[in-house]
Parts: structure tokens; C-alpha cells; sequence
């Protein structure tokens, strides 16, 4: 990892129980500017559950999260959402078009958006421009979560939460997504966190959180025992 002062979100101790049963326990991570971070690991070890955590969707029963420095409860919850955005893995589309999507964060800040630049984001994730008058009921799983993710890149964060959003893309489609956010990443200063099982995915990472169980996780670069691993089913 790089050498950085204050992480830019860190997690530390967090701890969370639903139905009685332990989902995470005393679960501590950093995530730091510029870096791509995978988490994997089998069903059922927390790691939707830590993303929707992150992203202030739900509280931990115990443990601190701080945003630069500062615990995230001293943010109003907007002006928090804006710079640690999840992008879950089955996305909820807003209004009916795919244009009503793409135009909603813009619509959140009181301005209007620029056509033309909507329809540059579409053809840079292979989705045509007619696209914006679609329906977003006629949507396939993979447009669906293509639209979510430009919609999360519109205004763009410090930190990006992602679940899974690739796996209802084929695998050119898988690599075009993984290479923009990449490309993000080393440009932008973007932070990411990334919940995925692709093993070409994990290869890329600069770092791979593995979970095994609510209260045992690993963190480091990518080996090849991760890589084995990241075969199972989500």
C-alpha cells in the first residue's frame, strides 16, 4: 500500500450481527487514495453487508468508520454519499428512461445535464445513444448494470463501493468495465472497493481482502492461493 498520513476510509473494529448471528467481527481496513482494493470470499462472510456498512445504508453494532480523518457520523448523510458511492450489484433504476437515470445526479445538484456527454459515457461502455430513450423495464441485467455505474460516475466520488457489477456482463464487456475503472483509479486518485469472484479481476487488484468466516479476513496483494480461492460461488 501506499504511504498515506490518514487513510481516506477506514474501518476499524466494526462489528455486526443480524438474526443473532455474527456477520462481521471486529473487521478492521483501510482504503487509501488511488488504489484498487478486491474483496472476496464465500457466501455469507459479510461482504455485501460491509459494503452497504461503508456506504452508511446500515450501522455496525460496534466500531468506528472515519472518512479523511473524521468519523462519518460528523457528515450529513448527502454530503457523505456523494464521495463513498455504492453501486450495488442488482441496481435500482429510477424513473423510466435510461435518461432519467443518468440525468438524476445531476438533477440532485440542481443543474442540467449535457446530452452530449451522456452519450459519450454510453459509447465509452458499449451502449448505443439511442439507449437514452429506452425503457428501463426493457433493460437487460448487464445494461441495467452498466446504467447504475455511469450514473455513480457522473459526479465523481473520492471512494467507489461496487458489488459484483459485472457478473451479468460477458467477459469483453467484463474487461472493458474493469479497464475504466483502472483507468480511474490511476488518474482520477479514486479509491475502489471491489466485492467480485472474477479471478482476472483479483489478478489486477492492487490489493485483496479476503473474508472467510465473520470473524477472520486477510488483506495483501493478490497470490496465487487468493486466486484459487476466488473460484468459489458467490
Amino acid at each position: 500500500m501506499k504511504d498515506q498520513k490518514t487513510p481516506l476510509l477506514a474501518v476499524d473494529k466494526i462489528n455486526y450481527r443480524a438474526g443473532g448471528s455474527p456477520i462481521l467481527s471486529d473487521l478492521s481496513l483501510t482504503l487509501n487514495a488511488g488504489e484498487f482494493t478486491l474483496i472476496t470470499g464465500p457466501s455469507g462472510c459479510g461482504k455485501s453487508t460491509l459494503l452497504k456498512i461503508l456506504s452508511s445504508l446500515i450501522s455496525p453494532q460496534s466500531g468506528e468508520i472515519t472518512f479523511a480523518g473524521k468519523n462519518i457520523s460528523q457528515y450529513a448523510p448527502e454530503q457523505y454519499r456523494q464521495q463513498v458511492s455504492y453501486c450495488a450489484q442488482t441496481p435500482s433504476l429510477f424513473g423510466d428512461t435510461v435518461a432519467d437515470n443518468l440525468q438524476f445526479p445531476w438533477t440532485l445538484r440542481r443543474k442540467t445535464a449535457d446530452k452530449q456527454q451522456l452519450i459519450k459515457e454510453l459509447r465509452r461502455f458499449s451502449l448505443p445513444e439511442t439507449m437514452l430513450d429506452q425503457p428501463v423495464t426493457a433493460l437487460s441485467g448487464g445494461e441495467k448494470q452498466r446504467i447504475s455505474l455511469i450514473r455513480h460516475l457522473q459526479f465523481l466520488p473520492q471512494v467507489l463501493l461496487l458489488d459484483e457489477i459485472t457478473s451479468a456482463l460477458d467477459e469483453q464487456n467484463k474487461r472493458q468495465v474493469n479497464d475504466i475503472i483502472h483507468q480511474y483509479v490511476r488518474e482520477k486518485n479514486l479509491a475502489v472497493l471491489w466485492v467480485t469472484h472474477d479471478v482476472d479481476e483479483i489478478r489486477h487488484a492492487d490489493n485483496v481482502i479476503r473474508l472467510t468466516s465473520p470473524s477472520a479476513q486477510q488483506e495483501g496483494t493478490p497470490s496465487e492461493k487468493t486466486k484459487e480461492d476466488a473460484s468459489e460461488p458467490a
